[in-house]
């Protein structure tokens, strides 16, 4: 579609200007005399994290984290969250497909399986401290960053809820007092459909003695990664533009205000949706592709179309009290999504989808932080506000009337409301030199309502909820109170070690859901179904190593109460049924090692292991639907929790005297194969990850790469939804499967100073 094209060209243009004029002085500017840093520190170098909402060394806090600094992302060659899906213990970062940019994270087998913007995540998303109200739009193309944190295991406390797998924190590179210029261009090569340009700049430094700036900027032209078999073109095709001006204000010593504005742009083709045989043995007809290839025939290309802008100011204010310091959080994000995809993964027209989301979120976080002797403080109060409109349309059986139109319509989707107000506290107390107790606990009073136009009582009478056309079978509302908290004890076994034990609780809000097709609007129907809650109980060991490397060690227990399942249903009038429910208790225990440690003075070795075992408790819902609920409920696996994980990698560098050096990496990873529907007939292929990379590092200033990610060429799917046998009077069967891209070779050149 890319109808963005002739906007994109001129403001490209602009930015390209705008470069030369401030950044050609940098670029022709004297070359630093500083040499490179060698690849192998900067993956032994500590990152910096705020798991804790305040600035330490990752090895220093008590928490499993796992954190990469900007040039640890830049050296494995990172674009995407998704690129790390299987290189961290216990930890999925996909994306479901649908449409892209929607994320389903899993963490220690909590996770979900959804495109519905409705439903809250388990997994949490941060922006520069800013929460992120949707899965929607997350799993964009990122770059020009200081940091990605994942933190592992419930974070109610501090970051409230929707968190009870984890959260990720992803931190932009802010404003420098030093002058700083950096440009890189790359392209990645497919082997099955075309390729991908792309290129980033940012310049950056002191205006004046109390102001500094940082403007950074993405283009990308993809022509698609896939080769659709309906007609033989490349799929996949996407374009964005992102602009990212940011400005620090240091009015006095004791006062910072940073901005951040970020406008970002996609468009593209819809999902490469694939239809192989379901777990239940139906294959799709009439096509009916190999589950462990790439294959796939659409008639419908679809597309898609992202427009977000959003805008942070944080002002950090040092006080006397507690030489402590108060910190404002504002954030606000306006985003609006179209999509068009094809759901029948098939070359004749059975079902296709048009969804439209407009989303408003404010929110606002104050806190402090200080030291008062023994004890240290965080407390504070958080606001969200997200207002959603939200639009579904399904094209039904157009093969029965020769392609012309579709035989069946269904129209819906719902206005949905979200208001929030938490108040937090946490203190860390040092009982001696070496043991600290630390007790934390949140209280949030959440409020939600949702206008609901159910697909099912529109049928064949169009209608679009965001030109406010259609007539709202369900209204309702309502609120939540929930306290979450922690309970820990931290002993410091030597200098370089570190020991700790913690009960922490969460919660993932109730809600409602605006994708109803259930004509059983009393058990099946849009709401509202209440929410989850997840108690932990974990044990962990940090060391640092003699020899700069570390090791990690985790162990915890997790109990789940009221488990919030989507249960995907297939249906020979809808397609597919989505249905929200409280489905059930569960427990998931499991361990966690990782590590980095130098073989000698150039090779570095990475690796991790995480293993889970997630059980049912007691179910509540038929999930296997034989009609009755029984043991063999609970003898079911648990969607999205791959019960093994693991990754090896090695780096070395090697030294080329004048010519400077060279790095190279290689890294295996492995994720076990995992359930995706409820009644386990959709499900995941398990993952063999090979990626590799080589960079020369010329001077202080060039690296010239070529790196290659899933080198094996192994097939993962962002969702696998079961297919009804027949829609209406037409057969269908098999499974709607987007497919993420496999092999992938790309060479890239960096100049920075």
């Amino acid at each position: 579609m890319h109808k963005t094209q002739p906007r994109r060209a001129v403001l490209t243009a602009a930015i390209a200007a705008s470069f030369t004029v401030v950044g050609l002085p940098a670029l022709l500017a004297p070359a630093s005399a500083i040499a490179q840093q060698s690849s192998r520190d900067a993956m032994l170098e500590e990152v910096i994290v705020t798991a804790r909402k305040r600035e330490e060394l990752a090895q220093d806090v008590p928490l499993a984290v796992s954190a990469f600094s900007g040039d640890q992302l830049d050296a494995l060659k990172v674009q995407n969250i998704t690129n790390l899906t299987v290189q961290m213990p216990n930890v999925a970062t996909d994306d479901i497909g649908t449409v892209p940019g929607i994320a389903n994270f899993s963490i220690r087998g909590l996770g979900i399986n959804s495109s519905i913007p409705s439903i809250d995540p388990t997994v949490g998303t941060f922006v520069d401290g800013v929460y992120l109200g949707s899965n929607v739009g997350v799993l964009l193309d990122i770059f020009d960053l200081e940091s990605i944190e994942v933190l592992r295991g419930p974070q109610g406390t501090l970051f409230g809820r929707n968190v009870t797998g984890g959260a990720v924190l992803v931190n932009t590179r802010g404003p420098s007092d030093e002058t700083e210029f950096r440009v890189r261009a790359g392209y990645d090569f497919s082997s099955e459909g075309a390729g991908a340009a792309y290129a980033m700049g940012a310049v950056g430094g002191a205006l004046s003695d109390t102001v500094a700036g940082r403007v950074s900027v993405y283009v990308k032209n993809d022509d698609g990664w896939f080769e659709n078999g309906f007609d033989g073109s490349d799929f996949g095709a996407n374009d964005t533009l992102v602009i990212r001006p940011s400005l620090r204000w240091r009015p006095s010593d004791n006062l910072e205000m940073t901005f951040r504005y970020e406008y970002h742009e996609a468009d593209g083709d819809g999902p490469a949706a694939q239809n192989h045989t379901n777990g239940a043995g139906i294959p799709g007809v009439p096509f009916n592709a190999d589950r462990d290839s790439f294959d796939f025939a659409i008639d419908e290309p679809g597309f898609f179309d992202y427009e977000i802008n959003s805008f942070t100011w944080q002002t950090d204010w040092d006080i006397e009290w507690g030489n402590g310091t108060i910190t404002n959080i504002f954030g606000w994000r306006d985003q609006e999504v179209r999509s068009l995809s094809d759901i029948d993964a098939q070359p004749t027209w059975l079902f296709h989808a048009e969804t439209g989301i407009n989303s408003d979120q404010l929110s606002n976080e104050l806190r402090y932080n200080g030291q008062f002797g023994q004890t240290n403080l965080t407390m504070g109060v958080f606001y969200f506000d997200l207002d959603m409109e939200y639009a579904e349309g399904r094209r039904l059986l157009g093969a029965a009337t020769g392609g012309v139109a579709p035989a069946l319509t269904q129209d819906g989707g719902g206005l949905y409301n979200v208001e929030s107000l938490a108040f937090f506290g946490s203190v860390d107390y040092d009982i001696s030199d070496t043991m600290t107790l630390t007790a934390g606990l949140r209280y949030t009073d959440e409020d939600k309502s949702a206008n609901i136009a159910s697909l099912v009582f529109n049928v064949n009478a169009p209608c679009n909820v965001l030109n406010n056309e259609c007539v709202y079978d369900f209204n309702d509302a309502e609120s939540w109170d929930a306290v979450s908290g922690k309970l820990g004890l931290t002993w410091d076994v030597t200098d370089d070690a570190v020991m700790y034990g913690s009960f922490s609780r969460s919660q993932r809000s109730g809600g409602y859901n605006l994708r109803n097709t259930a004509v059983d609007v009393v058990n099946l129907g849009p709401g509202p179904f209440d929410e989850e809650e997840v108690d932990n109980f974990e044990i962990g060991y940090k060391r640092s190593l003699s020899n700069g490397g570390r090791f990690n060690a985790a162990v915890f227990y997790m109990t789940i109460d009221d488990m919030q399942r989507e249960i995907n249903l297939a249906d020979p009038v809808a397609g597919v049924v989505q249905v929200i429910k409280n489905t059930a208790d569960a427990t998931i225990s499991g361990i966690e090692f990782d590590t980095v440690f130098p073989l000698g003075e150039s090779t570095l070795l990475t690796a991790s292991l995480g293993y889970i075992n997630p059980e049912y408790d007691e179910v509540r819902f038929d999930l296997n639907g034989d009609g009755v609920i029984d043991g063999a409920d609970e003898d079911l696996d648990l969607p999205r929790a791959a019960e093994l994980t693991y990754s090896i990698g090695l780096n070395h560098d090697i030294d080329l005297g004048d010519m400077g050096y060279m790095a190279t990496r290689i890294s295996y990873a492995y994720r076990d194969d995992a359930a995706y529907t409820d009644n386990n007939l959709g499900f995941f292929l398990d993952q063999d990850i090979l990626d590799a990379g080589i960079d020369w590092h010329y001077g202080a200033n060039w690296t010239f790469s070529i790196y290659g990610r899933n080198l094996l060429d192994s097939v993962n799917h962002g969702g696998d939804t079961i297919l009804p046998t027949t829609l209406g009077p037409l057969p269908l069967g098999g499974t709607f499967s987007p497919l993420a891209r496999g092999r992938t070779i790309g060479l890239q050149v960096t100049y920075e100073m």
